[in-house]
């Protein structure tokens, strides 16, 4: 594996290796312009080269200018710019570009006030700079090159061998560390705030060697904590963690989390999809957090280790909010890459991100705002729109407030055979699978279309009379308040005022076989609804935290009591911006390399598949067709939930009982990922998924896997059509 100076380098000097090709052909090579002339320095130094080493790596200065100043988009040497000229023309340089705009950073270079860079740290960044000289080397020296060269003598003979890892079989061997390695002499015991990216008041560290057993492989784990900037006792510590493997592909990975996050995601298990090997069994570093809370989920509501607090009024607090939205994943970022070099001398040539339902929207979000520090993103039913998904279960119990409105359990099937029946031959086959998923969105979105279209007239109780409430069958019919109700949970939930990135509606939930799921339909009547019996709890759910803490900011009030462009208004749109993963600008992240990987499934209710559907055609609508497929896939897989599994329905459109079977699902998302940004082998617009001997495309938004012949288990018989 090359370096990531080399991979610079061989960008650069690629066209070296064309003139040595096309020389050979007989083809007419290009004058090269004359390389500018180096300037010598002789200012005096006063900082330390030693510490300015430390803090060029810690504030990714090489992601700009390269590991010695003479590649990147922003490279100085050899021709030294005049604001290197003396220590006092660089630190007047980055302070006069933080007195030009203190809040926001530009479009280049951050900027560097005192308090966020003093200046003896910039002196000691300085000496560092100064000590670089040019010595890029001959190009027959860097392997890649030595190989383009050699092959451009050669008649082509085909690809080069890959190994299992998906590195060239020729690449630099694992690095290897062991338990001796694995100490505070090494790693240390803290490390410096100015180090992470965001405010934090102190990290520390603790270390401990792992032997290999059942599953994992020996690894040195380092637990730090972050200590919070605010010291309000409802603040709370970032827990984190680094899995750092005895031998190391020189690759790392951010795992999201789940939920409401509050703990550390396993760090050693299997990623999504494709081998059961661990990320740390095939050489990557892991690493995570917490979040900056700490929650009992899935623990149940025991009582808290010594130290930890369950409580929800971190809720209330506003640090705790924005690492939840966003800082946290820069912060444990950060100290990951601190630790990375201090155990193995250097930082990842590739570095991921992957995530799945809350760490999906982490996994975007930071291709949004943190584009440099990763080279692909694997985003799983990521909650794009989060701080309107939280509220979306509480609009639902709102507009269920007139008893006449209540979709009671006992209409499940109706509704999921009304689906069934107007949307299963949208594709070309009756199979008990809605895979014409945009189809069927526009017939039941009322808010789309044409005015005043009824898609639930079939349901429609006579004289708006339901002779028989408790029928749970699928011939069982819909009262008008009902029918309103799913009007409005399958249509765009319009805001009284745009939220971040003039996002306008929320997109619900788009037709499914499980009507029910996450809560969507309840047995219960809430308080502050008509008929809810006196005493009757308030309506809750796994986000409701986001409605009662982080919007209204009373932990005791009830979520049924907010009002659509209402008092709450304002803080709707502050939440949106620290919580929402909607940016449709990923061309930072694109410019810059990266890749991404994003699978949904339309059956999930625990997302929502509709602002998901959403948020891929902004993107698109950004930046282009055609731009989006060079970098990104939005794979939708129909009929599958929040886990990316799902099983066709008994009933087919034309009312014929058919055997339930699971609907294929199965491929190597991160194995994509990994060659697409390591080897540069692009993922097919459409992939094969499996589920035992059945196979089916997966294919890209906005197109669907659409039945052409042939057997209808095989991927063959199916090809991925627009809508």
């Amino acid at each position: 594996m090359i370096t990531k100076t080399e991979r610079i380098l061989t960008a650069a000097a690629i066209g070296v290796a064309a003139l040595a090709l096309s020389a050979r052909l007989g083809a007419q090579a290009p004058v090269a312009p004359p390389a500018a002339a180096a300037t010598t320095l002789t200012s005096p130094v006063t900082g330390s080269a030693v510490k300015g080493k430390q803090l060029y790596y810690d504030h990714a200065c090489y992601s700009c200018h390269g590991y010695n100043g003479e590649t990147g988009a922003r490279a100085f040497v050899p021709a030294w710019p005049a604001n290197l000229a003396t220590e006092r023309s660089f630190i007047a340089f980055l302070r006069g570009r933080a007195n030009v705009a203190p809040l926001q950073p530009s479009t280049s270079m951050p900027n560097y006030p005192a308090q966020a860079l003093n200046d003896a740290q910039a002196k000691d960044i300085y000496a560092y700079i100064r000590s670089f000289t040019s010595r890029q080397p001959p190009l027959e020296k860097i392997p890649a090159m030595a190989q383009i060269l050699e092959a451009a003598q050669k008649p082509y003979a085909g690809a080069s061998a890959v190994s299992s890892t998906g590195r060239p079989a020729s690449s630099v061997e694992n690095k290897t560390v062991a338990a001796a390695d694995c100490t505070a002499e090494r790693l240390g015991t803290s490390i410096p705030p100015s180090a992470i990216g965001e405010p934090v008041r102190g990290v520390t560290l603790t270390t401990a060697w792992v032997e290999a057993a059942s599953g994992a492989a020996a690894h040195c784990r380092v637990d730090g904590v972050m200590t919070a900037v605010s010291t309000d006792p409802t603040a709370r510590p970032i827990n984190f963690r680094v899995i750092l493997p005895a031998s190391w592909s020189r690759r790392a990975a951010q795992l999201g989390g789940g939920g409401m996050n509050g703990i550390i995601p396993n760090l050693t298990g299997a990623g999504p999809g494709g081998p059961s090997s661990s990320l740390v069994e095939r050489g990557l570093v892991t690493y995570g957090s917490d979040s900056g809370h700490q929650m009992s989920f899935g623990r149940g509501r025991g009582a808290a280790p010594p130290g930890v607090n369950y409580g929800d009024d971190w809720a209330l607090n506003e640090e705790a909010i924005a690492n939840l939205g966003y800082a946290q994943m820069k912060k444990t970022h950060d100290a990951a890459m601190v630790l990375i070099e201090r155990m193995y001398g250097e930082r990842p040539r590739f570095n991921y991100y992957i995530g799945t339902s809350q760490g999906g929207r982490e996994a975007l979000t930071v291709a949004q705002r943190y584009p440099a520090d990763y080279d692909g993103v694997a985003a799983n039913v990521p909650i794009v729109g989060f701080s309107s998904l939280m509220l979306a279960p509480e609009l639902i119990r709102i507009h269920e407030k007139p008893a006449a409105n209540w979709v009671t359990p006992a209409k499940v099937n109706a509704i999921r055979g009304e689906f069934i029946r107007q949307c299963d031959g949208l594709d070309g086959l009756a199979d008990g699978i809605i895979n014409n998923y945009m189809a069927c969105r526009a017939v039941f979105d009322v808010k789309q279309g044409a005015r005043n279209r009824h898609p639930w007239t079939a349901k429609r109780c006579a004289n708006n009379v339901d002779p028989n409430p408790a029928d749970t069958s699928a011939d069982a019919c819909l009262t008008d308040g009902q029918i309103s109700t799913l009007e409005f949970v399958y249509s765009r939930y319009p805001f009284a005022s745009p939220l971040a990135h003039g996002t306008k509606t929320f997109g619900m939930w788009v037709p499914n076989t499980d009507p029910s799921g996450s809560g969507l339909i309840l047995k219960d009547r809430f308080a502050g609804q008509e008929g809810a019996p006196d005493g009757a709890a308030m309506h809750a759910h796994l986000g409701v935290l986001g409605v009662t803490g982080f919007l209204m900011k009373d932990l005791s009030a009830n979520p049924l009591g907010y009002v659509e462009g209402g008092a709450l208004n304002r803080r709707r749109q502050e939440l949106s911006a620290i919580l929402d993963a909607t940016n449709p600008d990923l061309s930072a992240f694109q410019k810059r390399g990266g890749k991404m990987v994003v699978t949904i499934g339309t059956n999930d209710t625990l997302a929502s598949p509709g602002a998901q559907l959403d948020y891929f055609q902004s993107v698109v609508d950004k930046m282009s067709r055609a731009t989006v497929d060079q970098f990104a896939r939005f794979y939708v897989m129909p009929q599958t939930g929040h886990g990316l599994s799902g099983t066709n329905y008994a009933t087919d459109g034309e009312g014929k009982a058919i055997a339930s079977a699971p609907i294929p699902n199965r491929y190597d998302q991160v194995g994509l990922l990994f060659d697409w940004v390591e080897k540069g082998v692009a993922p097919g617009m459409s992939v094969p998924v499996t589920a035992g001997e059945k196979s089916l495309p997966l294919c890209s938004y906005p197109t669907y896997p659409k039945y052409r012949s042939g057997p209808a288990a095989a991927a063959s018989s199916y090809s991925c059509a627009a809508p």
